[in-house]
């Protein structure tokens, strides 16, 4: 009986590790050949893929900071000046519209539907949409601009834009769902003490006093040395504890 380690040749002649190596590379070397020519086609297709990507992820954020650019223009409260605005232009009307168009149309061929461009684009509608008091569409708008920018810094700011116009509809459960969204974000905010004293305050208007109270706490354990969100969480403690 033949070793199952003892290989031969087709002449039955023995061959050593060496020589084993080389008849296999001979007896297969067209699927040899098949998978390495599958590899390299792969890895080609991997390196376009990439730098067209890249490539339009540079397009679409150039895109979108010129349609920043025009919402500055329209509206220069983002230079400083924070007086009541006129939402209902023609100019904004056409910003709109080329906004929602670069959008859909990201979202449709996979370009700017994920990441920075994407829910920059989404933040300026919800802008557009809140100005106008236009809550049910500023809420889904903001929604959108979170989940596409969720790797972003610009998520977690979504979320509390949208739980603000969640407020606005009189929707407080779900206002309440997304600042807890929003302080669970993987990425920090900046504004989390004012989120967590939001919960605090729509709690009150639900009613829920105990868990006014706990939200409150939550600054106070969370954000101490943070002195205007402390001091009102700690006002509004006492105001309920007295009640």
């Amino acid at each position: 009986m033949q070793n199952y380690n003892e290989q031969t040749t087709d002449s039955g002649d023995a061959l050593n590790a060496g020589e084993k190596i080389i008849y296999f590379i001979q007896k297969n070397r067209k699927i040899i050949f098949i998978s390495l020519g599958i590899i390299v086609v792969l890895f080609a297709g991997l390196i376009a893929f990439i730098y067209l990507s890249d490539n339009a992820n540079k397009k679409d954020i150039a895109e979108v900071e010129e349609l920043n650019s025009r919402f500055s223009e329209i509206f220069p409260q983002a230079a400083g000046f924070y007086e009541e605005q006129d939402y209902s232009t023609v100019e904004t009307d056409i910003l709109l519209a080329d906004l929602i168009t670069f959008s859909e149309k990201r979202a449709l061929f996979g370009g700017g539907s994920r990441g920075f461009a994407g829910s920059r684009a989404w933040s300026l509608i919800a802008q557009i949409y809140s100005g106008r008091k236009n809550w049910p569409d500023a809420e889904e708008a903001w929604l959108k601009a979170a989940r596409i920018g969720a790797k972003t810094y610009l998520g977690p700011i979504a979320l509390f834009n949208a739980a603000a116009a969640a407020e606005e509809q009189g929707r407080l459960e779900q206002a309440i769902e997304y600042l807890q969204n929003c302080l669970s974000h993987s990425f920090e905010f900046s504004s989390a003490p004012r989120a967590q004293f939001s919960i605090g305050r729509i709690y009150e208007k639900l009613g829920d006093n105990l868990a006014a109270v706990e939200a409150y706490r939550n600054v106070l354990i969370n954000w101490p040395n943070i002195p205007v969100f402390s001091n009102l969480a700690r006002t509004r403690i006492i105001a309920i504890e007295v009640r």
